[in-house]
């Protein structure tokens, strides 16, 4: 990539690196993403700005606030999709025929996201995108109505896989506004889909990287070539 480059990375719990500890069965950071290793073969200077639980509309006001305040970026990586595509899973079993959306509709999404690359290429700043992880909807659907009326959940979902469907749909549309930008973009999706054990690169709760599955992110980004990408 030539001289050294500031990278600004923009994330949710993906790549903050959040697993679930096995001892006490709850979330805390576990990151074995190689972001120095990474520095080092690409000549970047990293900071991860990434948080548990952002959405794109966080992730795009705290990217314009620290742009604002002078920061400055050679690139930025921008990471969201899965809490956006999360649901209120206890207000759907709580009313299995009522109307649910997403966290962030998807025409939201779409919008956000394209704002967030007009700023940053506005400033110059390159800008990565990152498709999702694909999920494991049993587990996560074990994980997430645990507790809850799950007939009620299934009454409305219809069936579990519709889970898988829906975050496909999100990361579909992070592969298509990179497509429509010219905006680089970092296929994690597809190392995933690859490996023949997804369930090995997952944590219980079906959508979290575990140390394996953020080794593969590891290995996606120091495999991937600025410029070959479109400009």
């Amino acid at each position: 990539m030539g001289s050294i480059r500031n990278v600004g990375v923009f994330g949710d719990s993906i790549l903050k690196g959040i697993q679930i500890d096995d001892e006490n069965n709850r979330y805390r950071v576990m990151n074995n993403i190689d972001f120095e290793q990474i520095s080092i073969k690409h000549q970047l200077l990293i900071k991860n700005y990434s948080l548990f639980g952002c959405t794109v509309k966080k992730g795009c006001s705290m990217l314009q606030k620290r742009l604002e305040n002078g920061k400055s970026y050679d690139i930025v990586v921008i990471e969201y999709g899965g809490n956006d595509c999360d649901f209120n899973w206890k207000d759907i079993a709580d009313n299995p025929y009522k109307e649910h959306t997403p966290n962030t509709p998807l025409d939201v999404f779409y919008r956000t996201y394209r704002q967030i690359i007009r700023v940053l290429k506005e400033k110059c700043v390159i800008p990565i995108l990152t498709n999702l992880p694909p999920l494991e909807p049993q587990k996560f659907f074990n994980w997430f109505c645990k507790g809850l009326n799950k007939d009620n959940v299934l009454k409305w979902l219809g069936a579990v896989n519709s889970i898988y469907r829906v975050q496909e749909t999100y990361s579909r549309m992070i592969e298509e506004i990179a497509f429509e930008t010219r905006t680089h973009l970092a296929d994690i999706r597809s190392a995933f889909l690859e490996h023949k054990q997804l369930d090995a690169l997952l944590c219980e709760d079906g959508t979290h990287p575990n140390s394996e599955g953020q080794r593969l992110i590891t290995e996606t980004f120091l495999n991937f070539k600025l410029q070959e990408m479109p400009a």
